[in-house]
């Protein structure tokens, strides 16, 4: 029996002690409930990998060349995927992710299972001269055709050993992408085994593609403006007018765009859906307003922003209109900069940024052309990471610093929390007033308004140690109260802090940054 055979007995048979109804369940004490945790997430992916499995086969009994015969054809399935789909219940899109992962298992085993086995050696073939009097040389056998192991066996390995679970696989498999001239299989293997480490460790599948999404990057940097240009072509915008006489409109944006309609719609709304506590007394009026409003969120959204189309449409079309606007920042490393910004760097031959809080990279060229028309705003980090201090000269943190913990943290730090930094709160990790704790940079932390509650509430406590965050959990939540580290949720800080460097080394980010009222700074450079 395989191992993955083995865990799926054990987790069901531990599944199935817990009970079947909501009786049996409701009746667990909350030590039950937390440990039920573990057995219930092993069922769910070894019941997967099995499904995987059973759709390898499938597809292996419906190939193309089988014709009518094939099993898929033969049950009335245009497709594998669609007798995938009956068979599991999910949608076609996860149905096409499952079989995508089961044909690679399946040809990974069938590959590894062939180079293992001995292979026959071919009859020689004579070597014949026409040359009297020249002995002919020695028969030479053939080459034998190397069989080839699919360069995402790691991931199979993994699935099969119930490391993760084939979506997480999959996800892995579609940030990664597919061969070309820039990146090679071994190229690909080699940041594969590394990603599969860091999947082992607890990823589920939209940070799984994240990460891999950004190793792709690092890779084939070149090929950012490619994916740029794909996303503007697949933007689509539908506006049309129904029987009613209500208007819909469905659009589909690229990152660029986007991340503006997202910060527009943040500062309008946030306060109505769980956004920042604000401290300052002027914008807490404004949140409590926003509060009380009678209309709903949807209409309040409705209503800004047809107000905003009516001022531009409104607007002298020979006044040339700029400074504050919704807040969207390109941050980019002094590494990375392009040669058309202010450098005291070369530029590199290809470079790439990032839209804050946004997973998709946008090209040098993009970047210069944010540069060009908003100026850039420079925060300097040391080698550690920090930015910017004021001590105990206030207890709120400034504008500046507020900037700067943006680009540091990248939004909420909590563990799995995806909270961009438009949603979050600057956090004190020694108490300002009980603890005479500083101001200081590296003695605060973004956290959203939940987890920021949760923390205080609930006793959690966050630790600096060697320059590294970690977060520790009460006794009620952990006897052991191990530490679980904090990663700042921007790709570009973990990477520029990796490089070889002197001790005192420093770093520059550059935003290109457009401004809302009291939601930031700027600063143009002349």
């Amino acid at each position: 029996m395989s191992n993955v055979a083995v865990e799926l007995t054990r987790a069901a048979t531990a599944v199935a002690a817990l009970g079947g109804s909501s009786a049996e369940f409701a009746g667990l004490s909350d030590a039950e409930v937390l440990a039920a945790r573990g057995p219930i997430a092993d069922l769910l992916r070894l019941s997967s990998t099995a499904a995987a499995l059973l759709a390898g086969t499938i597809a292996e009994r419906s190939r193309p060349q089988l014709g009518q015969s094939g099993m898929a054809a033969r049950h009335g399935f245009g497709t594998p995927t669609l007798m995938v789909q009956h068979a599991t219940g999910l949608s076609r899109i996860e149905a096409g992710r499952l079989l995508t992962v089961g044909v690679l298992m399946r040809d990974t085993e069938t590959a590894e299972r062939q180079a293992a086995e001995p292979r026959p050696a071919m009859p020689a073939v004579p070597v014949t001269s026409s040359v009297p009097g020249i002995p002919l040389a020695p028969p030479v056998p053939p080459p034998l055709a190397p069989v080839v192991v699919p360069w995402q066996a790691p991931i199979v390995h993994a699935i099969a050993a119930g490391t993760f679970s084939p979506g997480v696989g999959d996800a892995l498999l579609r940030g990664l992408g597919t061969l070309d001239q820039a990146v090679t299989a071994e190229k690909l293997a080699a940041a594969l085994r590394v990603l599969v480490v860091a999947a082992a460790a607890g990823m589920n599948t939209e940070q799984a593609f994240k990460r891999a999404r950004r190793v792709r990057d690092d890779l084939d940097a070149a090929g950012i403006l490619a994916r740029e240009k794909q996303a503007r072509d697949d933007t689509t915008w539908s506006l049309w007018r129904r029987a009613d006489g209500m208007v819909t409109l469905h659009a589909l944006l690229p990152p660029e765009q986007g991340e503006t309609w997202l910060a527009t719609y943040d500062a309008l709304t946030s306060p109505r859906r769980g956004g920042v506590r604000f401290v300052d007394p002027e914008r807490a009026v404004w949140a409590q307003s926003v509060k009380d409003d009678p209309r709903t969120v949807d209409q309040i959204a409705a209503d800004s922003f047809t107000q905003l189309l009516k001022l531009g449409a409104d607007a002298d079309p020979n006044t040339l209109f700029g400074g504050r606007r919704p807040v969207v920042r390109v941050i980019v490393t002094e590494r990375d900069r392009p040669a058309t910004a202010p450098a005291t760097l070369p530029a590199p031959t290809a470079s790439f940024g990032y839209l804050e809080g946004n997973p998709a990279p946008v090209s040098g060229e993009t970047i210069s052309r944010h540069l060009c028309d908003t100026g850039y705003l420079g925060i300097l980090f040391d080698q550690a990471g920090q930015p910017l201090n004021v001590g105990r000269d206030q207890r709120l943190f400034t504008a500046d610093q507020r900037q700067g913990l943006a680009v540091r943290d990248g939004g909420c730090r909590w563990p799995g929390c995806e909270q961009p930094p438009s949603w979050t709160e600057a956090h004190h990790i020694e108490n300002w007033q009980a603890d005479q704790g500083l101001s200081n940079i590296d003695q605060a932390m973004l956290l959203c308004a939940p987890h920021h509650l949760l923390l205080h509430n609930r006793h959690w406590k966050i630790l600096l140690r060697d320059g590294l965050y970690w977060l520790q959990p009460p006794v009620e939540i952990d006897p052991d109260q191990t530490l679980i580290a904090l990663s700042s949720k921007n790709p570009l800080m973990h990477e520029p802090f990796r490089l070889d460097a002197p001790p005192g080394a420093t770093l520059q980010l550059d935003l290109a940054s457009v401004d809302l009222p009291g939601a930031g700074w700027h600063r143009r450079q002349p």
